[in-house]
């Protein structure tokens, strides 16, 4: 009997030091932990010298795939348990590029929820088409949500740029 009153004393403790939340303190709160293992990462840019023209990506080339950066991170599960993925789509040139016809490697995606065809759509094995082909400008972005039991790796395909 002392033994596991020890431990239950032991666990409040504990859970109160490391503050876990319950269930009841939630408050409706979505929250987002976007994760770099499924984005092409954060993109630092560089600024265009004077005597060149056009938009200039990281790399110092013109408007290029590289300027669609893909974050990924964990949602609320539907209330059948099927976990969920928000994705959010951004176009990152700092010169004004707008880009259209994204496309995605995306494997064989589908999604237990219904996703805007117009936003995220496969169209065959390995290509899912962002935004209905239509532009992204430059510091735009998308996002939404799919459900599945795993994650897509979800990575820039081809682009056009304008």
């Amino acid at each position: 009997m002392p033994v596991t009153f020890f431990a239950i004393c032991f666990i409040l403790a504990l859970c109160s030091v490391l503050q876990l939340p319950s269930s009841s303190e939630n408050n409706g709160i979505k929250k987002l932990a976007l994760s770099n293992e499924n984005s092409t990462g954060f993109v630092r840019k560089l600024l265009a010298s004077p005597e060149k023209r056009g938009a200039i990506s990281r790399s110092g080339t013109t408007c290029s795939k590289d300027n669609i950066v893909i974050l990924q991170g964990p949602g609320t599960p539907l209330p059948s348990g099927i976990p969920t993925y928000t994705v959010q789509v951004s176009n990152v040139c700092v010169t004004g590029c707008s880009i259209t016809n994204i496309h995605f490697r995306c494997g064989w995606f589908s999604s237990a929820r219904l996703i805007n065809p117009t936003v995220f759509r496969r169209l065959e094995f390995d290509d899912c088409l962002v935004n209905d082909g239509d532009s992204l400008g430059a510091g735009d972005s998308l996002s939404f949500q799919y459900a599945n039991s795993f994650p897509y790796r979800l990575s820039v395909s081809s682009v056009t740029c304008n």
